[in-house]
């Protein structure tokens, strides 16, 4: 009977230690956890503001500001914010912000090469047109009869439409190369000129008798048309006889 008393406050004993000690573990893990996440929260989030640095320092490197700039200026934007929010030690909307900034400049990369396609095609465009302006110029000019009234103005505006036309060679050279917005620009710039140039030499060459026959003589003035002649004034009237 002795024996298993002392039997059972052993096991019960051992029971209760064991208890006791997986408490006391699931105590500890609980704390190291906490401790986890309170410290990780607690720190700067320099992976995340790393990898942000670098997907913006890419982009711009790949001219993401140039062809994509909405989306550069706001990856930009959002690792600002994030450096902010590291001075002000809040690290959780930090982390979050730094992200953002990350997504934001990988997309503008994935975008740069669709910009420059579509940028490459107005351009040629583009060219089509200015090539037809020029073209009509030079059409216009040639119609002109070589008169000497204007043979100083179709010379000079020969000399002009073969200046343009050398620099627009030149522009055109520059579309297959890399820096497709830099010649877009230059175009557009030649463009404005072809069409202010065109301008000038049309009017200064309106006064050049047309191909085709003599001027027209001005029509005969109208003679004035004669006077109407003055009213008559009523015959008065015959007395009545007297009775």
């Amino acid at each position: 009977m002795i024996e298993g008393e002392l039997v059972s406050k052993i096991i019960y004993g051992g029971m209760s230690m064991f208890k006791g000690r997986i408490f006391y573990c699931f105590f500890i893990a609980i704390l190291i956890l906490s401790f986890g996440i309170f410290t990780g929260c607690s720190k700067p989030p320099t992976e995340e503001m790393a990898k942000a640095e670098k997907s913006i320092g890419d982009a711009k490197q790949k001219e993401a500001h140039v062809y994509v700039s909405d989306l550069f200026a706001k990856a930009e934007a959002s690792f600002k914010t994030a450096k902010d929010y590291v001075e002000g030690k809040k690290y959780k909307e930090a982390k979050q912000a730094a992200i953002e900034a990350e997504a934001i400049a990988q997309q503008a990369i994935a975008g740069i090469d669709a910009a420059k396609a579509k940028m490459k095609a107005d351009a040629d465009k583009l060219v089509q047109d200015m090539q037809k302006a020029i073209d009509d110029l030079k059409a216009t000019v040639s119609a002109v009869p070589k008169k000497k009234a204007v043979a100083k103005a179709v010379e000079e505006a020969k000399s002009v439409i073969t200046k343009l036309e050398t620099d627009f060679a030149a522009v055109k050279e520059k579309i297959q190369g890399p820096k497709v917005k830099e010649t877009a620009d230059e175009l557009k710039a030649l463009n404005d000129q072809i069409n202010a140039k065109k301008d000038e030499i049309t009017s200064s060459l309106s006064g050049a008798p047309q191909p085709g026959g003599a001027p027209k003589a001005p029509a005969p003035e109208k003679a004035p048309a004669p006077p109407s002649p003055a009213p008559k004034s009523p015959t008065p009237a015959a007395p009545a006889p007297k009775k």
